[in-house]
């Protein structure tokens, strides 16, 4: 599967889309850019002379990309528009702070994929390769492929 076919399956649309490409995807982990637009709504109130991205949006785009964007992957052609993807768990340490404009590359490492539950040690990095937040990662993810009891299968990769 292709970096933008990966891209084209997700369920996310502007203005919650946060990958902006994929770098690598194997069976065993993801690697993705995304760059924060100045312009984005939260910057506005958060904070007001000193805008900073919120944790929750940047655990937002540690999840698109190290862990849906994954998921896609391994499932392949099983994943369509009857798949859903549900956050489960999530812990994170944030480092650094990221700024409006900076470019940030989460690198995902599959710790497990079974009976539909994805779990991922996600890191962010900045521009500079410094780590502004790591963690752990976990979504299940819902589909008619992994209902049918393919999910055995697909998680054993």
């Amino acid at each position: 599967m292709t970096s933008q076919e990966i891209i084209s399956k997700l369920p996310y649309s502007n203005p919650f889309l946060f990958v902006d490409e994929i770098l690598q995807s194997n069976e065993n982990g993801v690697e993705g850019t995304y760059t924060f637009d100045e312009n984005l709504d939260f910057y506005k109130g958060h904070f007001k002379e000193y805008p900073v991205t919120p944790g929750v949006i940047l655990t937002e785009v540690m999840a698109q990309i190290g862990l849906v964007c994954l998921g896609i992957f391994l499932l392949d052609d099983s994943f369509n528009k009857n798949t859903s993807i549900a956050l489960t768990s999530t812990e994170i340490d944030f480092l650094k702070p990221v700024f409006p404009k900076e470019k940030v590359t989460v690198i995902s490492k599959k710790v497990y994929f079974r009976f539909g539950k994805l779990k991922c040690k996600v890191i962010m990095k900045n521009e500079k390769g410094e780590e502004v937040c790591t963690g752990t990662i976990a979504g299940m993810i819902l589909s008619p492929a992994l209902s049918k009891g393919e999910g055995a299968e697909i998680g054993l990769k």
